[in-house]
């Protein structure tokens, strides 16, 4: 995903776009798609430069036309060109003429039925981003078609055919890409819910779309990078001390899960807090710190305990093993109580899906299920629909809604939704949240703003799955993993 715009766009914004091309600056939708259709082959000579058969599957839409013209280039380019219609529905008058061009090369193009042949690339370009309904009939058998022939890779022209361009689900079905091409916008659906399942390598090509046009057109999210959002992170002046770096405390570690709480403590210390401490388990309090003897632990029997804690803090972080019995609830209550920035993360979050409590001045980290008891729906609704469930959690509950996952989400209600493309499947192990509520809180301790501190943390958090990921590989990666390349990300200058 290197080089790709941070703005993302719904479907209806990508087609807007289209037509603002084409009354502001002159450019035929006939010229768009030739466009495309170069875009494309320039890609397949870039990624499969042995490739010399070529199978292009093309719809009766917009998307259609943007593959016979890839196909009529490829023929002139003498590649071995093999075309197939799907469906007979009435084409625009520019997906008619790429087709017309396309025969007056000598090419057939051949009615699809059931199978395709074999081949060394083949070409998506059956349904496009603007599918909002159920794949059915003959498009259906299409894709299935498309993803049986597992030994040609795939190259889909604008989105996975069958996948929702803003929620990213698969309707019924959706094309196995190899590579996804996004024209003129990306839309958000490539990387959010199962986009990332189907979209394979995201790559962009702006069609020679004039870049004034995307400064008077608001994209509807951003993706999340340091290079846009780090700045906090810049070099600390020399005559720098832990007094200027925050304290944060975090509350947790109920019995049998003090970990959870040792793992948020050493990720805020690598990110950068000044000071870390926890209000644990008496019982826990005399070994947490014995792996890491910079932590202070103390011993919280009594809410009450908790009070010099956090008079001495300036962030929390709410959650990590605090479990859902008495002892969690009462601390939960008093952090609240004490007004400071916090993250509320883990056992937290289902204790606060059960109350009505709103605040300003939090981060909340929800996974889908617990954004689920968030709402009171199931993690299948959250998931269908994830940009519309991360602002419902912030118009419920306040402050920086986090949705994590892949593509995770974040949404303060002010400004576009902000959406990271870091982070991996090795990361799916017991522990990952508690670091990110490190980080996050780690970050608020030393000043930075609610949302800063939830896009710059969520980045860091998963650019150091990554390079974790990119070290050993995915399976077997844990929590604790992810510590080393944190504090080296935290120290790039941005």
């Amino acid at each position: 995903m290197i080089n790709l715009p941070h703005d993302l766009y719904t479907a209806q914004q990508t087609r807007e776009l289209d037509l603002l091309v084409t009354e502001q600056h002159n450019v035929s939708t006939a010229k768009l798609m030739a466009r495309a259709g170069s875009a494309g082959l320039a890609s397949i000579k870039n990624q499969w430069p042995e490739a010399e058969r070529l199978l292009i599957v093309c719809g009766t839409g917009n998307n259609g036309g943007d593959g016979f013209e890839l196909a009529r280039q490829a023929v002139e380019d003498n590649y071995r060109v093999v075309v197939f219609q799907v469906g007979n529905d009435k084409m625009s008058n520019e997906t008619t003429a790429a087709r017309d061009a396309l025969l007056a090369s000598s090419t057939q193009i051949q009615t699809f039925e059931d199978s395709l042949p074999s081949t060394d690339v083949i070409v998506d370009a059956l349904l496009g981003t603007g599918i909002n309904r159920e794949v059915t009939g003959i498009y259906k058998a299409a894709i299935e078609a498309i993803n049986k022939n597992k030994r040609a890779p795939v190259l889909s022209l604008d989105i996975p055919s069958g996948l929702h361009a803003d929620t990213g689900s698969a309707m019924s079905i959706a094309v196995n890409a190899t590579i996804s091409l996004s024209f003129i916008g990306l839309n958000k659906g490539l990387f959010s819910g199962e986009g990332p399942n189907f979209s394979g390598t995201v790559c962009f090509d702006s069609l020679k779309v004039p870049s004034a046009l995307y400064k008077q057109f608001p994209p509807i999210a951003r993706r999340v990078s340091l290079e846009n959002d780090g700045a906090l992170l810049a070099p600390r002046e020399r005559t720098g001390h832990k007094g200027l770096y925050g304290h944060l405390l975090i509350v947790g570690g109920d019995h049998g899960m003090p970990g959870a709480a040792r793992v948020a403590a050493e990720a805020g210390g690598r990110v950068g807090a000044g000071l870390i401490s926890i209000g644990t388990r008496e019982v826990h309090s005399p070994i947490l710190n014995q792996a890491r003897p910079e932590l202070m632990c103390y011993g919280v029997e009594d809410p009450n305990d908790l009070t010099p804690l956090i008079d001495r803090a300036n962030a929390l972080t709410v959650g990590p093993g605090l479990g859902q019995g008495e002892w969690g609830e009462a601390l939960l209550e008093k952090a609240i109580e004490s007004q400071l920035p916090m993250v509320v993360d883990a056992d937290a979050l289902n204790m606060l899906s059960r109350k009505s409590h709103r605040n300003d001045n939090w981060i909340l980290t929800p996974h889908p299920g617990e954004a689920a008891r968030l709402l009171n729906c199931s993690s299948a609704e959250i998931q269908a629909d994830r940009f519309k469930a991360v602002k419902e959690i912030q118009k419920r509950y306040g402050g920086v809604a986090v949705l994590k996952g892949s593509g995770t989400l974040i949404y303060n209600g002010a400004e576009p939704t902000r959406l990271s493309t870091w982070g991996n499947p090795g990361m799916g192990s017991g522990g990952m949240g508690d670091v990110l509520a490190g980080v996050i809180g780690g970050l608020l301790a030393q000043g930075f703003p609610l949302m800063d501190a939830a896009c710059v943390g969520v980045t860091l958090h998963g650019m150091a799955g990554d390079k974790a990921a990119e070290q050993d590989g995915e399976r077997g990666m844990l929590a604790m993993d992810l510590i080393p390349h944190i504090r080296h990300l935290a120290n790039l200058i941005y």
